[in-house]
């Protein structure tokens, strides 16, 4: 991904910025499609963002804060991270003021642009709750299409079900490997890849 967008500044993440992403994460604005993911400690970002760090070391590829060119205000983060060696996750979240502008899919044509460069070898997935209505408008104009639609395991409501999203058709290793991931990155119970 580039280091911009046409209106975002483009940063790879560190420890610093713990407070601010901490502050998008445990508001339930953005949390209306499942709100028991909502963030409660900020010990909890601070492990995600550690996992950023480490993805960006580890392959080159990650999660990218979002600003407003020469703002110091965080809007978001958006990025793709490898999985499993099996696919690359494309994830993004938004503060509630940068909702409704067309950022995330600013954001992550940005970032399956840069996946597709450096890993075109894996498939760019998204998963997401079939009721996040918004999320799936901004994976579809990013290339990807529904290939899966299964029970979300672990959701508190048991009728709700995950929607797999991919750039092109999934093996079933492929697929196996998308179902064990949570949308917070904790393994699922599940057949291996």
């Amino acid at each position: 991904m580039a280091a911009r967008t046409t209106r975002l500044d483009l940063a790879r993440p560190t420890l610093d910025d713990v407070d601010a992403l901490h502050a998008i994460y445990a508001d339930p604005r953005v949390w209306t499609h499942f709100p028991s993911l909502r963030f409660t400690q900020r010990e909890q970002t601070e492990r995600m963002v550690a996992r950023w760090v480490a993805a960006w070391r580890a392959h080159g590829l990650g999660q990218r804060l979002l600003r407003a060119p020469g703002e110091s205000e965080l809007l978001g983060h958006a990025g793709c991270e490898v999985r499993d060696d099996t696919f690359v996750n494309l994830g993004y979240r938004l503060a509630p003021l940068a909702h409704g502008r067309g950022l995330a899919t600013e954001a992550a044509l940005a970032a399956v642009a840069e996946a597709h460069e450096r890993r075109s070898d894996l498939p760019v997935v998204a998963y997401l709750v079939a009721h996040n209505h918004a999320s799936a408008r901004v994976t579809t104009k990013v290339g990807l299409t529904l290939r899966h639609a299964a029970p979300d395991f672990g959701n508190p409501d048991p009728g709700v079900m995950r929607h797999v999203y991919a750039d092109r058709e999934l093996t079933d290793a492929e697929l196996a490997a998308t179902l064990r991931r949570a949308p917070t990155g904790l393994l699922r119970p599940g057949p291996a890849p």
